[in-house]
């Protein structure tokens, strides 16, 4: 297969530290350009990684025959807009999570890249790890039974008032932060959509951004429950209960990459632990991205997932407002 040939939209300490290096060798795909609003700071992260190209403007990567697609890992308010600018340009787009601010600003995005004739999909790593994969397996082949509940605890401890997390115009606060993931991967795990969710959300008195949320997403025949934090110590945890046993997800999100990992399956043959990896999560993401725009398979993930998701997140966010269920 033909190296897709990528650039990112931003000097981002995310892409520096956790996609980079696993990518930067890959047979598959190739980054040849980083763009920033400072043609001085793209020239230093250009050098400091080694990529080809720098542009001084994110404009001017899109006007680049030679990319073939932009991985975009900007703040959550500007995803959209770069996404249908990526798209006007003819580029494939994967996008950071959550893909925008609301369900409604996800769904445009994503259908005007479609009618460009572009690839575009949201960029949930963790589902392409094969523990995730492994688990998915146990929970649909019946091991533990019928689902009847699954915990969710993802916190961790921000308090810098500059970090776009901690800003609320930028898109930040716990539920889009990482409330993203505690809704996505229930999804994943059910292989369905909740019918309606409840939320009880603390807020930072000066950042007005979420930092401790707690939600139900009620499946029918079964309920997601989760806890997300920005000023907690930093935990994340899955737990899946079923009729006939159970299965325990420890570390499971921000996965390392150079040890192996595991969960613990509980039924009533015994416990045990089941290991992945070493893999890098952020390797097969992109990897799997490039084969699809050349067409060797499917995208690993439908963009119409996040749209889904994220009006999971805005009936949360709704909840929180009327206190009460709130239909998704």
């Amino acid at each position: 297969m033909k190296p897709v040939v990528w650039g990112v939209l931003s000097v981002s300490g995310h892409y520096e530290l956790r996609v980079h290096t696993p990518i930067r060798n890959s047979a598959l795909l190739t980054m040849r350009a980083v763009a920033s609003r400072s043609m001085d700071k793209a020239a230093q992260a250009a050098k400091k990684l080694g990529i080809a190209k720098a542009y001084g403007s994110y404009e001017e990567l899109l006007r680049d025959p030679e990319i073939e697609a932009v991985y975009i890992p900007l703040p959550n308010h500007l995803h959209a807009q770069w996404v249908m600018k990526a798209a006007d340009a003819g580029k494939h787009i994967l996008c950071e999570k959550p893909f925008a601010m609301n369900a409604a600003e996800t769904k445009e995005a994503i259908q005007y890249a479609q009618r460009k004739g572009v690839l575009v999909m949201e960029a949930f790593m963790y589902r392409l790890h094969p523990l995730w994969q492994r688990a998915k397996e146990i929970v649909a082949c019946g091991e533990l039974g019928d689902v009847h509940a699954i915990q969710t605890y993802f916190t961790y401890s921000l308090f810098d008032p500059k970090n776009i997390r901690n800003i609320l115009e930028a898109g930040g606060g716990a539920i889009p932060d990482i409330g993203c993931y505690a809704v996505n991967s229930a999804r994943f795990l059910m292989g369905q959509e909740p019918e309606r969710v409840v939320s009880l959300v603390s807020r930072d008195p000066a950042f007005k951004t979420d930092v401790l949320t707690s939600a139900i997403l009620d499946f029918g025949r079964a309920r997601a429950l989760f806890t997300i934090g920005t000023q907690t110590f930093p935990m994340q945890e899955v737990n899946i209960f079923g009729s006939r046993g159970s299965l325990s997800l420890p570390g499971c999100f921000n996965i390392y990459p150079d040890v192996p990992v595991h969960m613990t399956a509980t039924t009533s043959l015994g416990q045990r632990n089941v290991f992945a990896g070493p893999v890098d999560q952020y390797a097969v993401l992109f990897e799997g991205f490039s084969k699809a725009v050349r067409g060797e398979t499917p995208l690993p993930t439908p963009p119409e997932d996040a749209i889904a998701n994220m009006r999971v997140l805005d009936a949360l966010l709704k909840s929180e407002k009327s206190g009460q269920w709130e239909k998704v």
